[in-house]
């Protein structure tokens, strides 16, 4: 699982660095000044939630904490493609009902981060990650490296 959560951290990355390029020297003569706010938001908010699947990702965490981590993981990636996506159909595509879509997206990023927040509290281990420890996993064995 930590494995996907590092793909689509890295996967939604780039593709938010091409969707902000693509925005600055593309979008800017075609959208009005809201609309490419409003793509520009999709884009903030991709990279932020791909920052948080990393984090997910290589996060040392005990079994409980694992579990939140995994549903977060999983709320982050689905909330970012219904968040930013709905707001890239919304202003590149014209589709004004895909608005409605947002906020189901935006709830689920929020679902994630509390996720993250109860999982720092569930067990997730301090400094360096206990080789020792049965429940313990260095991060590389973690993502599959």
């Amino acid at each position: 699982m930590r494995r996907l959560f590092f793909f689509f951290g890295g996967l939604f990355g780039g593709l938010g660095v091409i969707l902000g390029a693509f925005a600055a020297h593309s979008l800017k003569v075609r959208l009005t000044p809201d609309l490419l706010a409003t793509f520009e938001t999709g884009v903030k908010y991709q990279m932020y939630h791909a920052l948080a699947l990393l984090i997910v990702a290589l996060v040392p965490a005990s079994r409980h904490a694992s579990t939140l981590l995994t549903v977060s993981g999983w709320v982050f990636m689905v909330g970012t493609l219904l968040f930013s996506g709905s707001l890239y159909v919304l202003t590149v595509g014209g589709i004004r009902w895909f608005g409605a879509i947002t906020p189901v997206g935006g709830m689920a990023l929020i679902i994630g981060w509390f996720c993250l927040v109860v999982a720092a509290f569930a067990g997730c281990e301090e400094g360096n990650v206990d080789l020792s420890s049965p429940q313990s996993t260095s991060n590389s064995a973690r993502i599959g490296v």
